[in-house]
């Protein structure tokens, strides 16, 4: 038996099938660019393009992915919609995805995933997209309650490195260890309206202070310029932050353009949609009020999609 359709896709159809008649075809395609059909847009530019791709770095090919959703807004606290509306933050989390809006760490998500979905000689499904996310959003790939998440970058990348989802290039290009402590959400609980549970706000405090038994090694801002020819387009960047308790303050991906020249391939909160930089990697990581380097990963083939 069919599914009943909801209100807002009712509603989503009809605009779409109003402004196929009304409105000329360019505009009519736009309303129709949905999340599905970039999926499959996305992962079929890729195979297309390099169609020997498994045997090829993953991190160009999710680069490539974010050149296609450059000009993508920026959408904040997306994760965060469930809690707003009253859901309960210590059942499992519902996973929330989008490719037609970003934050800055959706936006590195998403284009892995999607590269990792490339990489596979099965269709694209929405259903595989989100298992490919689920694996990177949450502390060892089990999606549970809010604390799952994980909420500290760092941490993202250190669970990852573990699960061979990616490489912790911190210490080997030089990385500083960081050992202070992580307590910024805890410390500003009146900001994270999950908090507001006190089991939610207790695992948090247990989960910050496990962390202090790993440093995230950070490359000073500046040693960048040092260590830039080794730096690799689709390489994962985190911005370092001097803000007490916090780790980083914003996440991008390294971008060679033609030239050679090290940019960022990010979601920017100032510019509102995804962009690259027409600074470079230094010259931005210079101009980020109370930065202090950055963390690199490199991200790798594995995820949740089985292999042919």
């Amino acid at each position: 038996m069919d599914t009943p359709l909801s209100r807002r896709e009712l509603l989503r159809k009809a605009a779409i099938a109003a402004a196929t008649i009304a409105f000329p075809a360019p505009l009519a395609a736009a309303l129709q660019d949905t999340d599905e059909t970039r999926l499959a847009d996305w992962t079929a530019a890729l195979r297309r393009e390099t169609p020997g791709q498994r045997s090829l770095p993953l991190g160009p090919r999710a680069a490539r992915v974010g050149e296609l959703a450059i000009g993508t807004p920026y959408q904040a606290f997306t994760l965060e919609e469930y809690i707003r509306e009253g859901g309960n933050p210590t059942r499992a989390e519902p996973l929330a995805l989008s490719l037609t809006r970003f934050d800055c760490v959706t936006l590195v998500e998403s284009c892995i995933a999607v590269a990792r979905l490339a990489d596979d000689r099965a269709a694209p499904s929405w259903k595989r997209f989100g298992r490919e996310m689920e694996q990177m959003r949450y502390r060892g790939g089990n999606r549970r309650g809010y604390t799952s998440r994980l909420h500290y970058f760092s941490e993202w990348i250190t669970d990852g490195a573990k699960r061979g989802l990616l490489r912790d290039l911190g210490a080997q290009l030089g990385g500083i260890p960081d050992p202070r402590p992580l307590r910024f959400m805890t410390e500003h609980r009146a900001s994270y309206p999950a908090l507001a549970n006190d089991v939610v706000f207790r695992e948090i405090g247990a989960m910050e202070r496990r962390l202090d038994s790993r440093p995230r090694h950070v490359i000073p801002t500046a040693r960048i310029p040092a260590i830039a020819s080794r730096i690799e387009t689709g390489d994962v960047l985190a911005f370092a932050t001097s803000i007490p308790g916090l780790d980083v303050s914003h996440a991008a991906f390294a971008y060679r353009d033609a030239s050679g020249v090290l940019r960022v391939l990010h979601a920017p909160l100032s510019g509102g949609m995804v962009e690259i930089t027409r600074t470079t990697l230094a010259e931005y990581v210079a101009a980020i009020r109370r930065s202090t380097g950055i963390l690199v990963a490199r991200p790798l083939a594995g995820g949740a999609t089985p292999r042919a």
